[in-house]
């Protein structure tokens, strides 16, 4: 078996591309592009989501993502937020692709309700029009085991389960789901909205996850920048630390030095 080290090296692949960064970072909530630039620097992204309702991508009449960053050195992944329907949905990835030939999309339709959790009948319905019509789909989705087995089934080129919801911060409310998610996939599995700190991310890639997506937990920090570089560690040692084996846990003490040879 190779050693860690040589694991923590190993890429991310999606949709049959190498990344070296597993932190995937948003272009949402920060103050200003610059902001935005800096931050993604600081985190050693690759992949930004870019919330094509929400985000200037194109209009050159006004300040652009792509003039601060730059589509040659970051993969951009456009997303549906604000897409209630899989009709809306699949609209603006069409859209997409037509303005900047992206097909490596992430996927999501949300509920319309205070915790904007997906809608995953939706979802799955949107995934399998983006399939057929020639797109990779990361999807994002609830942490329901079951259906995202059904994602992966149907064409879904990575799993992207909530770890809690959209903006709240709240971390990893069910680490046993995401888990199980893991071991079953046999595509990539990020954890996708609810990362509050470092230590949230940390705990994803010590479950096994693939990747992590921050958006506000950077972007609403009080210094984003600072924020960033810390995700950045917290998913390499929360890599390295799934990778190395965690010790099983016992239910009563366990001395530290070897009862053997005693005096």
């Amino acid at each position: 078996m190779p050693d860690t080290t040589t694991l923590l090296n190993d890429p991310l692949v999606i949709a049959g591309k190498a990344y070296g960064s597993r932190l995937i970072v948003g272009t949402g909530k920060y103050k200003t592009y610059a902001e935005n630039a800096a931050a993604a620097e600081a985190a050693g992204a690759e992949i930004v989501t870019v919330a094509l309702r929400r985000v200037n991508v194109m209009d050159n009449t006004s300040d652009r993502l792509i003039d601060h960053l730059d589509p040659k050195r970051f993969t951009y992944l456009p997303n549906t937020a604000g897409c209630y329907t899989g009709e809306e949905a699949v609209r603006t990835l069409r859209l997409a692709r037509e303005a900047g030939g992206w097909s490596l999309v992430k996927l999501e339709v949300l509920s319309n309700t205070p915790h904007l959790y997906p809608d995953m009948i939706e979802t799955l319905r949107a995934l399998e029009m983006l399939v057929a019509d020639g797109f990779q789909v990361m999807v994002y989705c609830t942490d329901d085991v079951v259906f995202a087995k059904r994602l992966e089934d149907a064409g879904a080129a990575a799993i992207m389960p909530a770890a809690s919801p959209i903006g709240s911060g709240l971390g990893i409310q069910n680490r046993v789901n995401i888990r199980l998610i893991v071991e079953q996939a046999k595509v990539p599995v990020l954890v996708d909205a609810g990362v509050g700190t470092a230590s949230d991310a940390t705990i994803a890639m010590e479950l096994g996850c693939d990747a992590v997506i921050a958006n506000t937990a950077i972007a609403g920090a009080k210094d984003p920048v600072g924020m960033a570089r810390a995700m950045k560690h917290a998913v390499i040692a929360g890599r390295e630390a799934y990778l190395a084996g965690r010790m099983a846990k016992k239910r009563y003490a366990d001395p530290s030095s070897p009862l053997g040879g005693l005096i």
